[in-house]
Protein backbone atom coordinates (compact mmCIF):
# COMPACT_ATOMS: atom_id res chain seq x y z
CA UNK A 1 0.00 0.00 0.00
CA UNK A 2 1.29 3.40 -1.19
CA UNK A 3 1.74 5.51 1.77
CA UNK A 4 1.60 9.45 1.43
CA UNK A 5 3.34 12.54 3.67
CA UNK A 6 0.54 14.52 4.77
CA UNK A 7 1.15 18.26 4.38
CA UNK A 8 0.02 21.59 5.34
CA UNK A 9 -1.68 24.40 3.38
CA UNK A 10 1.81 25.11 2.91
CA UNK A 11 3.70 22.21 1.86
CA UNK A 12 5.18 21.75 5.34
CA UNK A 13 4.71 17.80 6.35
CA UNK A 14 2.71 17.13 9.52
CA UNK A 15 4.17 13.90 10.80
CA UNK A 16 0.92 12.35 9.83
CA UNK A 17 0.50 9.55 6.86
CA UNK A 18 -2.00 8.75 4.36
CA UNK A 19 -2.37 5.11 2.62
CA UNK A 20 -3.86 6.13 -0.69
CA UNK A 21 -6.68 5.07 -2.00
CA UNK A 22 -8.48 5.43 2.06
CA UNK A 23 -9.75 8.85 1.63
CA UNK A 24 -8.45 9.58 4.78
CA UNK A 25 -7.34 13.53 4.10
CA UNK A 26 -9.41 16.09 6.04
CA UNK A 27 -9.56 19.89 4.98
CA UNK A 28 -6.65 21.91 5.27
CA UNK A 29 -4.17 18.24 4.87
CA UNK A 30 -3.06 18.05 1.54
CA UNK A 31 -0.36 15.12 -0.60
CA UNK A 32 2.04 16.26 -2.45
CA UNK A 33 1.52 15.67 -6.57
CA UNK A 34 3.70 16.19 -9.63
CA UNK A 35 3.04 16.62 -13.27
CA UNK A 36 6.36 16.71 -15.80
CA UNK A 37 5.58 18.46 -18.57
CA UNK A 38 8.14 17.41 -21.69
CA UNK A 39 8.89 19.28 -24.76
CA UNK A 40 11.00 19.21 -27.45
CA UNK A 41 13.46 21.97 -28.87
CA UNK A 42 11.42 22.57 -31.53
CA UNK A 43 8.74 22.82 -29.24
CA UNK A 44 6.40 19.64 -29.74
CA UNK A 45 4.92 18.46 -26.50
CA UNK A 46 5.30 14.77 -25.52
CA UNK A 47 2.25 13.03 -24.13
CA UNK A 48 0.99 9.91 -22.71
CA UNK A 49 -2.15 8.07 -22.92
CA UNK A 50 -2.53 6.28 -19.57
CA UNK A 51 -3.04 2.81 -19.41
CA UNK A 52 -6.35 0.86 -19.91
CA UNK A 53 -6.10 -1.30 -16.53
CA UNK A 54 -5.51 2.18 -14.26
CA UNK A 55 -8.61 2.84 -11.95
CA UNK A 56 -8.47 5.97 -12.23
CA UNK A 57 -8.29 8.39 -15.92
CA UNK A 58 -8.22 4.65 -17.17
CA UNK A 59 -7.00 5.27 -21.26
CA UNK A 60 -7.09 8.72 -20.98
CA UNK A 61 -4.37 11.51 -22.37
CA UNK A 62 -2.85 12.85 -19.50
CA UNK A 63 0.04 14.75 -17.77
CA UNK A 64 3.33 12.28 -16.64
CA UNK A 65 3.36 12.45 -13.19
CA UNK A 66 1.72 11.00 -9.87
CA UNK A 67 1.79 11.28 -6.10
CA UNK A 68 5.37 11.75 -4.04
CA UNK A 69 5.59 8.60 -1.90
CA UNK A 70 5.93 8.72 1.99
CA UNK A 71 9.58 10.73 2.61
CA UNK A 72 9.95 11.98 -1.24
CA UNK A 73 10.34 16.01 -1.92
CA UNK A 74 8.85 17.04 -5.27
CA UNK A 75 12.17 16.80 -7.11
CA UNK A 76 13.07 13.42 -6.35
CA UNK A 77 8.90 12.64 -6.85
CA UNK A 78 9.11 14.09 -10.71
CA UNK A 79 12.78 12.46 -11.11
CA UNK A 80 11.40 9.12 -10.04
CA UNK A 81 7.67 9.56 -12.23
CA UNK A 82 9.55 10.64 -15.49
CA UNK A 83 12.03 8.12 -14.90
CA UNK A 84 9.62 5.46 -14.28
CA UNK A 85 6.97 6.17 -16.68
CA UNK A 86 8.95 6.86 -19.70
CA UNK A 87 12.58 6.22 -18.66
CA UNK A 88 13.50 9.46 -19.13
CA UNK A 89 16.65 10.32 -17.03
CA UNK A 90 16.81 13.97 -15.21
CA UNK A 91 19.16 16.07 -13.06
CA UNK A 92 18.62 19.44 -10.99
CA UNK A 93 20.26 21.42 -14.67
CA UNK A 94 17.62 19.57 -16.74
CA UNK A 95 14.50 19.66 -14.66
CA UNK A 96 13.27 22.88 -14.17
CA UNK A 97 9.75 23.29 -11.40
CA UNK A 98 7.13 25.86 -13.12
CA UNK A 99 4.88 26.40 -10.12
CA UNK A 100 2.34 24.76 -7.91
CA UNK A 101 -1.21 24.53 -7.67
CA UNK A 102 -3.54 23.99 -4.24
CA UNK A 103 -6.12 21.44 -5.53
CA UNK A 104 -8.82 20.46 -3.51
CA UNK A 105 -6.37 17.97 -1.51
CA UNK A 106 -2.97 17.93 -2.72
CA UNK A 107 -0.46 20.06 -3.61
CA UNK A 108 0.73 19.98 -7.81
CA UNK A 109 3.99 21.01 -8.48
CA UNK A 110 4.16 21.28 -12.15
CA UNK A 111 7.81 20.37 -13.55
CA UNK A 112 9.25 21.46 -17.14
CA UNK A 113 12.20 19.30 -18.96
CA UNK A 114 13.38 20.27 -22.83
CA UNK A 115 14.48 16.89 -24.26
CA UNK A 116 14.58 15.30 -27.84
CA UNK A 117 14.50 12.03 -27.18
CA UNK A 118 12.93 9.73 -30.10
CA UNK A 119 10.05 7.47 -29.36
CA UNK A 120 11.94 3.90 -29.45
CA UNK A 121 14.18 5.35 -26.97
CA UNK A 122 11.68 5.88 -24.47
CA UNK A 123 11.01 2.52 -22.24
CA UNK A 124 7.13 2.95 -21.00
CA UNK A 125 5.71 1.10 -17.56
CA UNK A 126 3.13 -0.82 -19.06
CA UNK A 127 1.35 -0.63 -16.05
CA UNK A 128 0.79 2.76 -16.17
CA UNK A 129 1.65 4.33 -19.68
CA UNK A 130 0.02 2.76 -23.09
CA UNK A 131 1.88 4.82 -25.16
CA UNK A 132 3.50 8.15 -25.83
CA UNK A 133 3.86 10.56 -28.93
CA UNK A 134 5.49 13.64 -29.75
CA UNK A 135 2.22 16.36 -30.69
CA UNK A 136 2.91 19.92 -31.77
CA UNK A 137 1.38 22.74 -30.07
CA UNK A 138 -1.81 23.69 -31.96
CA UNK A 139 -2.81 20.23 -32.09
CA UNK A 140 -1.97 19.49 -28.20
CA UNK A 141 -4.35 22.76 -27.58
CA UNK A 142 -7.07 21.13 -29.94
CA UNK A 143 -7.00 18.15 -27.95
CA UNK A 144 -7.71 19.73 -24.88
CA UNK A 145 -9.66 21.57 -26.19
CA UNK A 146 -12.01 18.61 -27.55
CA UNK A 147 -11.76 16.60 -24.64
CA UNK A 148 -8.99 14.18 -25.89
CA UNK A 149 -6.89 15.04 -23.15
CA UNK A 150 -7.51 15.11 -19.27
CA UNK A 151 -9.08 18.41 -18.34
CA UNK A 152 -7.04 19.82 -15.56
CA UNK A 153 -9.36 22.69 -15.85
CA UNK A 154 -8.46 26.11 -18.01
CA UNK A 155 -6.40 27.87 -14.82
CA UNK A 156 -4.05 24.44 -15.29
CA UNK A 157 -3.77 24.91 -18.58
CA UNK A 158 -3.09 28.65 -18.85
CA UNK A 159 -0.75 28.60 -15.99
CA UNK A 160 1.22 26.29 -17.73
CA UNK A 161 1.32 27.56 -21.06
CA UNK A 162 2.15 31.04 -19.94
CA UNK A 163 5.13 29.47 -17.52
CA UNK A 164 6.44 27.13 -20.39
CA UNK A 165 6.58 30.59 -22.24
CA UNK A 166 8.27 32.63 -19.65
CA UNK A 167 10.86 29.78 -19.71
CA UNK A 168 11.44 28.83 -22.93
CA UNK A 169 10.92 31.96 -24.67
CA UNK A 170 8.59 30.73 -26.69
CA UNK A 171 5.61 32.67 -28.38
CA UNK A 172 4.03 30.00 -29.90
Amino acid sequence: MEKWDILNAEGIPTGKIALRGRGNLKPGEYHLVVHIWIMSSKGDFLIQRRSDNKKLMAGEWAATGGAAISGEDSYTAANRELFEELGIPSNKQTIKKLTRIKRRNSLLDIWFIKTDIKLDQLKLQKDEVAEARWINRNDFKKMIQNGQYHNYGSEYFDTVFKKIDELTEVTV
